[in-house]
C-alpha cells in the first residue's frame, strides 16, 4: 500500500526545509531539535484531569490521571536513548490516558551518550518497581521505538526477578534487535519514504550501546533473549515503512513461539514515530484510540478478577 497522503505531505514539508538530521549534528543541538518538531507536529494533546511532575525511584516522571483512573500505564518514550524528554511525548501520553482510561507514568529516564547502556534502562526499570509499590490495579508498561526495547527488557527482568507482576506490554515499532542488515531495514532505512533511516539507527545504537559483553546482549537486543516464555500478553505495533518493521515482526514470533498470547496490529501505510504523532495524523490517532481500548478491556478484566 502506498505511504498515508498526510504523511507523505509530511516528509515533503520535512525534505524542504534546510536543517540536517540528527545523527550530522551535536546532541544537544538534535535535541533542541527534537523536542521543537515534536511538539510543533503533535501539538497539544487531551485534556486530563490531573497532570503534575513527580519522582519514581528518584526517576523524573510525569503523571497523567484521569477522573476515576484505572490501572496504570508506565510509558518509555522513543529518541534512540539519545532523544527525547516528558514534553516530546506529553501529547501522545495525555491521548494514551484519555483512549484507556488508565493513569500514565511517563518517565524521564537518563540519556545517551552521556548515560550510556544501562543507564537508561535502569531507570525505567527503577520507575517501574516504585510505581508498582505505589499504585494498586493492573499494572502495564509500554513504550515506542527505543522505549518499546526497554519495554521488551523490564518484562524479562520482571519474569527472571520475581516481579513486579505485569498485565500487559506495549511494544510501539520496538527497536528489540540490533541488526541493521534486515529487509526492512534495506527498504525503507534510505530514500523518499523514510522518517528514520539506518544511519540515524547506527548512530543511535553506537551511543546506546558502546561495548556491551556477550552475556548482557539481551538486555540491549531483547530479540536475542534464549526464552521468551512467562511473559505477560502483548501488544504489538508495527509500521511498513519503517527499518525497523522487521524487529516487530520477529519479536511477535517470538513472543508467540514461547507461548505468550500477542496481537498484532500492523499499518502498511505509515513509517516510524506515526504513534506519537496525534493531533497530525488520523492513523495516529486510530493507532493510539485502538491500544487505549485493549488496555482498557485489559484492566477491566483483569480488575474485575481480582
Amino acid at each position: 500500500m502506498s505511504l498515508d497522503p498526510e504523511l507523505q505531505r509530511l516528509l515533503e514539508a520535512m525534505a524542504a526545509g534546510d536543517g540536517p538530521p540528527a545523527h550530522e549534528v551535536p546532541v544537544d543541538q538534535a535535541r533542541a531539535a527534537h523536542l521543537a518538531e515534536t511538539a510543533h507536529l503533535a501539538g497539544e494533546g487531551p485534556p486530563v484531569a490531573h497532570v503534575r511532575d513527580d519522582t519514581a525511584g528518584g526517576v523524573p516522571v510525569r503523571i497523567y490521571e484521569p477522573e476515576d483512573a484505572h490501572g496504570t500505564v508506565v510509558y518509555l518514550h522513543g529518541g534512540g536513548w539519545v532523544l527525547g524528554t516528558l514534553d516530546s511525548v506529553d501529547a501522545v501520553c495525555r491521548a494514551l490516558a484519555s483512549e484507556s482510561g488508565a493513569r500514565v507514568v511517563s518517565v524521564d529516564y537518563r540519556l545517551a551518550p552521556e548515560h550510556p547502556f544501562p543507564a537508561s534502562l535502569d531507570d525505567a526499570w527503577d520507575a517501574l518497581q516504585w510505581v508498582a509499590a505505589q499504585t494498586d490495579g493492573p499494572l502495564i508498561v509500554g513504550g515506542d521505538s527505543a522505549g518499546g526495547n526497554m519495554t521488551a527488557v523490564c518484562t524479562l527482568r520482571a519474569r527472571d526477578r520475581g516481579g513486579p507482576e505485569l498485565a500487559l506490554q506495549v511494544l510501539v515499532y520496538p527497536a528489540v534487535g540490533n541488526d541493521l542488515t534486515t529487509e526492512s531495514a534495506q527498504l525503507y532505512g534510505s530514500g523518499p519514504d523514510t522518517f528514520l533511516t539506518v544511519a540515524e539507527m547506527e548512530y543511535f545504537w553506537s551511543h546506546y550501546a558502546g561495548d556491551v559483553p556477550d552475556d548482557t546482549i539481551s538486555e540491549l537486543a531483547p530479540l536475542r533473549a534464549e526464552d521468551h516464555s512467562g511473559l505477560p500478553p502483548a501488544i504489538v505495533v508495527t509500521a511498513e515503512y519503517d527499518p525497523l518493521r522487521d524487529d516487530g515482526l520477529a519479536y511477535v514470533k517470538a513472543l508467540e513461539e514461547g507461548g505468550v498470547a500477542a496481537t498484532h496490529y500492523h499499518y502498511d501505510d505509515v513509517f516510524h514515530a506515526f504513534f506519537s504523532l496525534v493531533n497530525l495524523i488520523e492513523r495516529g490517532n486510530e493507532a493510539v484510540a485502538q491500544v487505549g481500548a485493549d488496555i482498557r478491556a485489559v484492566v477491566a478484566q483483569a480488575t474485575a478478577a481480582a
